[in-house]
């Protein structure tokens, strides 16, 4: 069994490790959205229709810091809202077709040059370590534990 000091080492591994391909990757950005419209326009386009608290939750942010990125993603018509028929005060956001294509724009850059990368420095046993270890990654991501609760 591990101990939870070579645990720790390993966690700080990947972050440093993550948090380098996502440094990396933000630089081949279209940049026409801002990063944080990026993440609020992905989060609607995968998990939609979904309320704003929802967006804000998932995205761990407190849903006020939510109130210009997506005003500007309305303003823009990437990104629509609707009555949320179970909340008579509440509202579902939907993204657009125009919001499907600006997500696309932006992220088109980042995977080819991760496809660019991965192709000149991985094998391809490496690049199928890599898909598990982004499927791992997604459900490490996902786990709540030890994070204060976004407030409701």
């Amino acid at each position: 069994m591990r101990t939870t000091a070579a645990v720790l080492k390993e966690a700080s591994a990947l972050r440093r490790a993550a948090t380098s391909l996502a440094s990396r990757a933000r630089v081949e950005r279209a940049g026409e959205l801002t990063l944080t419209q990026v993440a609020v326009l992905g989060r609607i386009a995968v998990d939609g229709p979904i309320t704003p608290r929802e967006v804000a939750g998932r995205l761990r942010m407190v849903p006020q810091s939510l109130t210009r990125p997506l005003a500007a993603l309305e303003v823009a018509g990437l990104v629509r809202r609707t009555p949320d028929p179970s909340d008579g005060r509440g509202a579902l956001l939907h993204v657009t077709g125009d919001g499907l294509a600006a997500l696309r724009a932006e992220m088109a850059p980042r995977d080819r040059w991760l496809a660019q990368a991965m192709a000149a420095v991985c094998s391809d046993d490496e690049r199928a370590t890599l898909a598990t270890a982004a499927q791992i990654m997604l459900r490490v991501a996902d786990y709540g534990g030890g994070v204060a609760p976004v407030e409701p």
